[in-house]
């Protein structure tokens, strides 16, 4: 590890702290156990490869993308020049393996979102430009970049589009293709977990991330809200062992694509109780390369169950692609992804 930092103020003069580089840093340092488990599931089920293939063939990497983007700002030197330094900041603070296009769409929607096949890429919603000091957006961003870093996106942006889908009501999202969607939400809830982590990485400053979450809870700022009040708030959640899964449970019949804020600090506090976080900044974790470890045995038991669920969704998928193209990437270039508080949110 090198003692190579970033930083936006000195130090010694009341700015934050000089942040460590994580150089070779493998996501499985940062992985919750529960996405781990669920993505590892999920991509040893050739069902859901199929469904990828299907569906992405029909529409294709690159229209893809563009819809995505369509409706936004590249940022760059001369675009969002303060977003553009932080975030550069934060691909080196986690030394991403390459450089992953930033984008500002314009929604007052506090969010963002990693997204993309191939070649993944970020956009951030200009309301977060708004709500968030330059400290909190860059746990944001190192969020995101940890949903990339974790191999994240393809999934990710497959459920946005079935999501585009439902809310369009094709055919296809019937009693079998909810079950798929339901599948990659309940997956997609616990990685939310994992990039918590990462961004807690990206910035290395705890308290900061509380706060952001806070802000993104309740959209308040300053003296409207108390972090000491929201942090005793998360010790509700911990009470039982078994509160997060039912509180999952809870957001299954709900479709929403995030765990609560609450829940997210709660879990991020266990996490950094456990000493991982500081092991990590000593330099004790995985790099890239290292040999992967072996799974649990049971994992093949939750793939049968996502098979199950998803073979009657891969013959209508086929079908269904095609006639769907159209209205889906009007919907996107017309509005760009829209997370947030909403049930079918998928950013941050």
């Amino acid at each position: 590890m090198t003692d190579e930092t970033f930083t936006a103020g000195p130090a010694d003069n009341g700015g934050p702290p000089r942040r460590i580089r994580l150089e070779a840093i493998s996501p499985r340092a940062w992985e919750h156990p529960a996405d781990r488990a669920a993505l590892t599931a999920l991509r040893a089920i050739p069902i859901f490869d199929e469904v990828l293939k299907k569906l992405f063939g029909f529409l294709g990497e690159k229209p893809i993308r563009l819809a995505f983007q369509a409706n936004a700002v590249q940022v760059s030197e001369r675009q969002f020049a303060r977003v553009h330094r932080i975030y550069e900041e934060v691909l080196h603070t986690m030394d991403a393996p390459e450089h992953y296009p930033l984008f500002v769409s314009q929604t007052p929607m506090v969010n963002a979102g990693a997204y993309g096949m191939d070649r993944p890429f970020v956009i951030l919603n200009s309301g977060a430009l708004i709500l968030l000091d330059d400290e909190e957006l860059r746990y944001v961003l190192a969020h995101e970049v940890g949903h990339i870093l974790s191999g994240h996106v393809l999934y990710r942006t497959m459920m946005v589009i079935l999501i585009q889908m439902a809310e369009r009501g094709f055919p296809l999202v019937g009693i079998a293709a909810r079950a798929v969607l339901v599948a990659l939400l309940e997956w997609y809830r616990k990685s939310e977990l994992s990039s918590d982590r990462a961004g807690l990485l990206g910035v290395q400053d705890p308290k900061l991330v509380f706060g952001a979450m806070m802000k993104m809870a309740g959209g308040g700022r300053g003296d409207d809200m108390n972090l000491d009040a929201f942090l005793e708030q998360a010790e509700a959640y911990r009470e039982s062992e078994d509160v997060a899964d039912s509180v999952f449970k809870v957001l299954n019949l709900l479709g929403t694509t995030h765990p609560f804020f609450v829940l997210r600090v709660s879990e991020l506090r266990a996490w950094i109780e456990t000493g991982a976080y500081e092991r990590i900044l000593r330099g004790e974790y995985p790099r890239r390369g290292d040999p992967e470890p072996e799974y649990a045995h049971d994992l093949r038991d939750a793939g049968e169950s996502y098979r199950k669920e998803a073979e009657a969704f891969v013959d209508d998928l086929a079908m269904a692609a095609r006639k769907m193209r159209d209205s889906i990437f009007e919907g996107l270039r017309g509005g760009g992804p829209r997370g947030g508080g909403g049930s079918t949110g998928a950013g941050w």
